[in-house]
């Protein structure tokens, strides 16, 4: 028998809920999601009852919720965000009777392990889905670069979350190590979160720009994105072809380190350049690591396409903590 809950995903701009349905340490349906703006709620609170408001005045009285950030210690708090949680508070303020907290990069590892196949989209390797046995290393460049892994054995898992997007950043080319020798003016130690993630294109590009003595005036990483997306600057374009690149190397380190049977991209920003990822340098990057290369190009790597990755993988969570 199922039993209805209520998961949130937490980040520094929205607020996403939905009622989910759980059943046998699984997360079975997932409803339709509601996306409030933090900035429009004075508190974590007034936005879970805006959502009650929304569903007829009553909720279930369990809930998963996804952070981004620490879901450990007495109080959480949020990047880009003033609210705060405190998990000793929760059911108090919440009315509920139990509840799980995880990181929102721990929630998209379950999202993972639950996640039908018909989510997961090739990027390169075999077109074999992921393996139901071994690790599963997962990606998520964003405003950051969330990393975590899953360890599985048929229906029994574990999911990880790691600080893997802090490791030395390791250039392989002369336009590398000039991304690299301008990072390092302004940080002493570079870790790979500062060039692949969604704020990395600003550097990469003013690289790029200073490398042809071009002027550039300082913008936002978001219009860079657009404009190399779009093809409609020759620079941005390449700016996000040498992201590609990078994230595959990156990628093909953690999948090395982690011992990994499979890779899965997450994040919007992964969604967002899914045909760059294809077309670009990213496959042979992944690929490429000497004597292991026959090695890597046996691992499956994909593109997870659920829409709602941190809702599920929350709900999730929540299923394996009350089996």
């Amino acid at each position: 028998m199922s039993t209805s809950i209520v998961t949130v995903d937490i980040g520094g701009t929205h607020a996403r809920f939905a009622i989910a349905e759980i059943e046998s340490g699984r997360c079975v349906t997932l409803g339709e999601a509601t996306t409030l703006h933090t900035e429009d709620h004075a508190s974590f609170q007034t936005a879970w009852q805006d959502f009650e408001q929304r569903q007829g005045g009553t909720l279930p009285r369990k809930v998963a919720m996804a952070v981004a950030g620490p879901a450990t210690g007495d109080i959480i708090r949020f990047t880009n965000n003033p609210w705060i949680i405190r998990p000793a508070l929760i059911r108090e303020k919440l009315n509920v009777d139990d509840y799980v907290l995880v990181n929102d990069f721990e929630a998209v590892g379950h999202a993972v392990a639950q996640a039908d196949a018909r989510y997961f989209e090739p990027l390169c390797g075999p077109e074999a889905p992921l393996p139901e046995t071994g690790t599963i290393s997962v990606i998520g460049p964003g405003t950051g670069l969330g990393v975590a892994h899953v360890w599985r054995d048929g229906d029994e898992y574990r999911v990880q979350a790691t600080e893997g997007g802090h490791i030395d950043f390791a250039p392989l080319d002369s336009i590398e190590d000039a991304i690299l020798a301008r990072l390092r003016k302004r940080h002493r130690r570079v870790s790979v979160e500062r060039i692949v993630s969604g704020p990395g294109i600003v550097d990469i590009f003013e690289t790029l720009a200073a490398m042809e003595g071009r002027a550039v005036v300082q913008e936002e990483d978001k219009a860079i994105w657009t404009r190399g997306m779009e093809q409609k600057d020759s620079l941005a374009a390449a700016a996000v072809d040498r992201f590609c690149l990078s994230l595959g190397s990156v990628a093909g380190d953690l999948a090395l380190a982690q011992g990994a049977s499979g890779v899965v991209i997450a994040g919007g920003l992964g969604l967002r350049i899914r045909e760059h990822l294809v077309r670009s340098g990213f496959p042979e990057r992944f690929v490429s690591k000497g004597r292991f290369e026959n090695f890597m190009a046996a691992i499956p790597v994909k593109l997870i396409t659920h829409p709602q990755p941190g809702l599920f993988g929350a709900a999730a969570a929540f299923a394996r903590a009350h089996r």
